[in-house]
């Protein structure tokens, strides 16, 4: 898909084309949900999440700025809403259903079964210690650390500055590390973390 293509979809949405805000849609969905399920980490949650991100895309396109990329704009909008929804729970914390998929391998397209069972507890672990993160502080580490955006790209997103970023990512790996050193021996003992 060409820029050139998603811009002229995006003209025809801005003048009433469902359609056109449709092919935006299935362009976009993946990383909409992605983002709002690492936030969330609920699928449903997720789902109503990217739903209502879509809507209030359409509802705004008129305040979009075409000169920005159209999924900064899109992720901005779920990032604010997933945050808001996390303030909303009243540091209510639901468990985690799914965790992030596992990183690929290099060296052999199959795991061995003990390897798999060791990266799935990894990934749960690295899923529980994210939603025990502040959402301001899940949000930057999310849109930083999984999906490579710059500080100033998330102070756009999330509407604040750069400085303020670079605190929040600062105070979440500090936050983050003390978890993990406060774990790290039972993590051995379960065989999570090998000892260098």
């Amino acid at each position: 898909m060409s820029i050139e293509q998603e811009s002229a979809w995006l003209i025809s949405a801005r003048q009433g084309d469902q359609a056109a805000f449709g092919e935006l849609v299935q362009l976009h969905q993946n990383a909409v949900y992605n983002l709002a399920y690492r936030i969330l980490g609920n699928r449903v949650e997720a789902e109503d999440a990217a739903q209502e991100t879509f809507l209030r895309a359409y509802a705004n396109l008129e305040r979009y700025d075409m000169a920005r990329p159209f999924r900064t704009w899109l992720l901005s909008i779920t990032s604010n809403f997933c945050i808001d929804r996390l303030r909303r729970r009243r540091l209510k914390w639901l468990s985690i259903d799914e965790p992030l998929p596992p990183r690929t391998v290099l060296h052999s397209e199959e795991i061995e079964p003990e390897a798999a069972a060791i990266a799935s507890e990894r990934t749960a672990l690295i899923q529980s210690l994210l939603a025990e993160l502040s959402p301001e502080h899940r949000a930057a580490v999310v849109l930083h650390y999984w999906y490579d955006y710059s500080y100033q790209e998330i102070a756009e997103m999330l509407r604040t500055t750069e400085s303020a970023i670079k605190s929040r990512l600062f105070r979440a790996r500090q936050t983050l590390a003390a978890k993990l050193t406060a774990l790290q021996p039972d993590m051995r003992q379960a065989g999570i973390f090998e000892d260098e």
